[in-house]
């Protein structure tokens, strides 16, 4: 029998409970990144005061029972009753979606929460969450539970007359959130993160649960930053470049650092926000940059020298740091700014201050320069080999790879590609894969470790050459998505610490040269088994030693016929289908970039030039892990 649809079936969900219902609209999902997502929520109304000039000083807890607190010395939420709504303000703000002092620039000239959801999401998806405001000498309270009020808005307790703040205590929903504890490290670099953004800002972190604490403060700001980011790499000259400027009520300061690299690290903030995905204000820096540099060598070295743009970052730090009244991000995740005037703002303030630095510090400036002309003289060089990564070539019926196995759907929504370890293994492949949507590329022992590489013996190294060819959307500022033959692009190497690194190298590759990839969600990794078990007229393939004991233990004492694999190559066709082939039956991890600032320095460390940083970074996490690769 057909449901009947008509008025009565038509729901409205009010105020919070639109948030409980479809909690990774509000905050992207309810794994991990989600639930770290609300502590960012509850700290950014912290930074707002700091914005606005009324916050020195920010301290966050991790609780035994990973129930957060965050408290701050900034203004305090009001708490009179609102003129219209007749309920306290501070009750509206935390039950309220779309309730804030930030729609307008009278309180907030500048602020990263601009629609009024953040406080209130994270009350809706908490257990509980306790709200303590410090005004006009007074202490008030209120309480809530999966975001309704269980107490009123009440003064508990006199107050030092001139001490104020908001103090936020909240514990997340485990009947929203896959687990609730909380990742130190994920934390921490968060708060590090926007000490380095506010200069002299203090911000303290303490967990509960192993006595660990830390205090972030850094008087040099985002030239500390740069410092920071390029501290395991060789750098061209130990000051960064700092550049700051105001225009039209918008406020930019950027600093840069150039290092012996051949990758560019340029990360852009606006009111204290990470825009991972860039925008206007990413555009027009870059834009300034190459223009200034090529200003510069015109009058001073050669007029016939032209540098393109990827010329002139190679091997570039920078931070920008934007303070911007009225933000148009895209979506509620602010990975993006779509500011239009803010391209020409940019363009203008770094243009200006980046000229008369190179002309006041001539010793500086040629380091620039000559880092720059080096890079176009290799790119000229290599720029045969440039051409397999242009789209016409990868659209237009251009030769793919002769190892390939290609698929015979033509439509790349349908499309896998596996890449995988050996000849060997890619044979079982090709053989126990379904040809009709799933293609096959084999690769050659370890590809090329593009950290320590420049991009024109990159672009020499078959292995490369094979998958840039075969996936067809080109690479770094040519990288067009549209272009794209497969949906998703799968790693299978061996269960051992050759395969790892092997998925490690070509994570590297990805992440540097076609980073849209794995942050657009194309990028996954096969997980193969380590043992076959056969018992009972059943088949069964364990990924781990302890789904293995599992089975051991739920069998007792039936005979068991065990295969353990080393390798994808001891796998016959069959097998290999069932077990990590197959979409029913297999187990793949989607790739993602959880902190973009994070990524970059475990790849800079575990990948780059330097030894050191490695050595202590494999000593400091060698207890964590049960396969290293030294």
């Amino acid at each position: 029998m057909q449901e009947e649809y008509g008025a009565k079936e038509i729901k409205l969900l009010k105020d919070l409970e639109a948030v409980r219902k479809r909690p990774s609209m509000y905050i992207g999902s309810t794994g991990s990144r989600g639930l770290h997502h609300l502590v960012s929520e509850v700290v950014d109304n912290s930074i707002d005061e700091v914005l606005a000039g009324h916050c020195q000083n920010v301290e966050v807890v991790i609780h035994s029972d990973n129930s957060i607190t965050v408290i701050d010395d900034g203004r305090g939420i009001p708490v009179a009753p609102h003129p219209i709504y007749k309920k306290s303000a501070l009750e509206l703000v935390m039950t309220s979606l779309h309730a804030g002092g930030k729609f307008d620039n009278k309180i907030y000239r500048v602020a990263g929460g601009l629609h009024g959801v953040g406080v209130s999401v994270v009350n809706a998806l908490s257990e509980w969450l306790e709200a303590k405001v410090i005004r006009d000498g007074k202490i008030w309270r209120q309480r809530y539970e999966r975001g309704r009020p269980t107490t009123k808005v009440e003064c508990i307790e006199e107050a030092i007359l001139d001490k104020r703040g908001t103090q936020i205590s909240f514990k997340p929903d485990s009947q929203i959130f896959e687990s609730i504890e909380f990742d130190w490290e994920k934390i921490a670099r968060r708060l590090r993160e926007l000490a380095f953004l506010n200069q002299g800002l203090r911000i303290e972190v303490k967990d509960e649960r192993d006595g660990r604490k830390e205090t972030f403060q850094y008087e040099g700001g985002i030239r500390a930053f740069v410092k920071h980011l390029n501290r395991n790499r060789e750098v061209l000259f130990p000051e960064p470049v700092y550049l700051r400027g105001e225009k039209e009520d918008v406020g930019l300061e950027v600093a840069i650092q150039y290092n012996q690299s051949f990758i560019q690290d340029i990360f852009a903030f606006v009111n204290d926000i990470n825009t991972e995905e860039g925008g206007t204000h990413l555009s027009g820096f870059k834009s300034a940059l190459t223009r200034t540099v090529n200003d510069y060598v015109r009058k001073r070295e050669n007029k016939e020298i032209v540098l393109l743009g990827e010329d002139i970052r190679e091997g570039l730090t920078a931070i920008l740091n934007m303070k911007l009244p009225n933000p148009q991000f895209e979506g509620q995740t602010k990975t993006r700014l779509g500011n239009s005037e803010v391209k020409g703002i940019t363009e203008s303030i770094v243009y200006e201050n980046l000229s008369r630095y190179l002309e006041e510090n001539p010793s500086t400036a040629k380091i620039i320069v000559q880092k720059a002309i080096a890079s176009s003289r290799v790119r000229e060089a290599a720029q045969r080999a440039r051409e397999i990564t242009r789209k016409k070539e990868g659209l237009g019926g251009g030769m793919l790879p002769g190892k390939l196995a290609p698929c015979s759907e033509n439509n790349p929504e349908k499309n896998e590609l596996y890449l995988v370890e050996g000849d060997s293994a890619g044979g079982s492949a090709k053989q126990g894969r379904d040809r009709h949507f799933q293609a096959i590329l084999p690769l050659r022992g370890k590809i090329l470790n593009v950290e320590k590489t420049h991009l024109a013996r990159v672009l020499n190294n078959e292995e490369i050459k094979s998958m840039i060819t075969a996936i067809g959307a080109g690479i770094k500022e040519e990288f067009e998505s549209s272009g794209l033959r497969y949906n998703k692009i799968i790693l299978m190497s061996d269960a051992d610490v050759d395969g790892a690194h092997i998925r490690t190298l070509l994570l590297t590759f990805f992440y540097r040269y076609m980073q849209e990839l794995i942050r657009e969600g194309y990028v996954y990794i096969a997980q193969p088994p380590l043992y076959r078990v056969k018992s009972k007229g059943k088949e069964y393939f364990l990924y781990t030693e302890e789904e293995f004991e599992k089975l051991r233990e739920k069998l007792e004492n039936a005979k068991m016929e065990v295969q353990r694999y080393k390798g994808l190559g001891e796998m016959n066709p069959e097998q290999l289908w069932k077990a990590s082939m197959n979409p029913v039956t297999r187990t793949i991890y989607q790739v993602s970039i959880e902190d973009a600032v994070e990524a970059d320095e475990l790849f800079t460390t575990l990948m780059g030039i330097e030894v050191e940083p490695r050595k202590n970074f494999i000593q400091k996490h060698a207890l964590e892990v049960t396969n290293l690769d030294i």
